[in-house]
């Protein structure tokens, strides 16, 4: 296989635990991490091999700063004077379009408050259901500004009654016991979430930081989003995971309720791997539903894996086509050991979607991956 860091010094290189120095377009990978301990000879190849699950294998190659051929830069710059500005001014429209209408629906209405979040999720009647739909039909209108134009999905297999143990039970109870609680997502992209918002437009976990966005705040409140200080791990911690079990649970027994929406990757990978699952999503014990996202493609990979997110959404605006291919799992219902054990949930819900995905089982994750980034930046700034 041809090195995707054909463009990095091919003798090994003795990498020193600096700061992360940016590079292109000014932005490190990711910020500077002050306890990452880095291996002290890496070769590219080793590097390849070691972090297999973030290596990019697109035409744009390692960091997204590869040798392009003519042809490719020749569709890099009509991309950027025919699609960047029209998909910028209408991504633009589309976001400013929804904020009116969330600022508009929580008018004259008080947020939830709990545990220090704040949020909209739990408003009803015309309001909930105008932000929905609206919500689903704009973040579909979004991805195909990206251009996402068709969304390939299929669904694979049937519900299975094994697990109510042959008990008699009426039609609200089987729904009921149906209903999953939460949907568990692989993480390849930012894209993921625009996906799963036009799909079943759930809640999810974000930095805290976000409900301070301009727009992007206001819009991630009436989705529901559970914040979470991910540089603190005090109690602040234990209090979310509980707000979140809560909310899975809820959906589970209540229709209504909105849906929980999972990555427990915890990080971004190139998409043909699946990495070791958090157990925190798994604690509530309730159904959950698997999806599996993927995104075919030629020049451009769609994963956001060692690539700064700037460049990354440039090339994606430039892109004139890209695909997503989604595959939904029956309802996974947990056993009773599973149940009492939420390790061994996640890991059987992982093997799951790895095998029906077509995913290779990876035991790295985020702390590897800073590794890596830090690695990637030591090598280019040698050069």
């Amino acid at each position: 296989m041809e090195s995707e860091l054909k463009i990095l010094s091919p003798k090994p290189i003795e990498l020193q635990p600096e700061p992360v120095i940016s590079v292109g377009d000014g932005r490190p990978l990711l910020k500077p991490e002050p306890n990452i301990a880095l291996p002290h000879v890496l070769s590219t190849e080793e590097l390849e091999k070691k972090y297999a699950a973030f290596v990019r294998h697109d035409v744009y190659g390692t960091m997204g700063v590869g040798e392009l051929p003519w042809t490719e830069k020749i569709l890099l710059a009509l991309g950027l004077v025919l699609l960047v500005p029209l998909r910028v001014v209408a991504g633009m429209a589309i976001l400013v379009i929804y904020y009116v209408i969330c600022r508009v629906c929580t008018t004259f209405l008080a947020p939830n408050r709990e545990d220090g979040q704040e949020d909209y999720a739990h408003m009803g009647g015309w309001r909930r259901a105008v932000i929905m739909q609206s919500g689903r039909f704009l973040t579909r209108s979004m991805l195909f500004v990206f251009g996402f134009y068709r969304i390939r999905e299929r669904t694979t297999g049937n519900q299975v009654d094994g697990q109510l143990n042959h008990e008699k039970v009426t039609r609200d109870q089987k729904d009921e016991f149906e209903r999953p609680g939460a949907i568990v997502s692989n993480h390849v992209s930012y894209i993921d979430i625009l996906f799963h918002m036009s799909s079943s437009f759930p809640s999810f976990v974000a930095k805290r930081s976000v409900a301070k966005l301009p727009l992007v705040g206001l819009i991630s409140k009436c989705l529901g989003c559970v914040y979470v200080q991910r540089e603190m791990k005090s109690s602040d911690f234990k209090g979310v995971s509980g707000v979140v079990n809560e909310r899975i649970w809820e959906a589970h027994q209540n229709e209504s309720a909105p849906k929980f929406m999972l990555f427990p990757e915890g990080t971004t990978t190139n998409g043909g791997y699946i990495l070791p699952f958090k157990s925190g999503a798994f604690l509530a014990k309730a159904p959950l539903l698997p999806v599996i996202l993927r995104y075919p493609y030629q020049r451009l990979s769609p994963a956001w894996d060692s690539i700064s997110g700037v460049r990354h959404l440039i090339y994606l605006l430039c892109q004139f086509v890209n695909y997503i291919e989604v595959v939904q799992l029956p309802v996974y219902h947990p056993s009773e050991q599973e149940k009492e054990d939420p390790k061994l949930y996640a890991e059987n819900v992982r093997k799951l979607m790895a095998h029906e995905g077509n995913l290779s089982l990876s035991d790295i994750s985020l702390a590897e991956k800073r590794v890596y980034h830090a690695a990637l930046n030591g090598l280019f700034c040698q050069q």
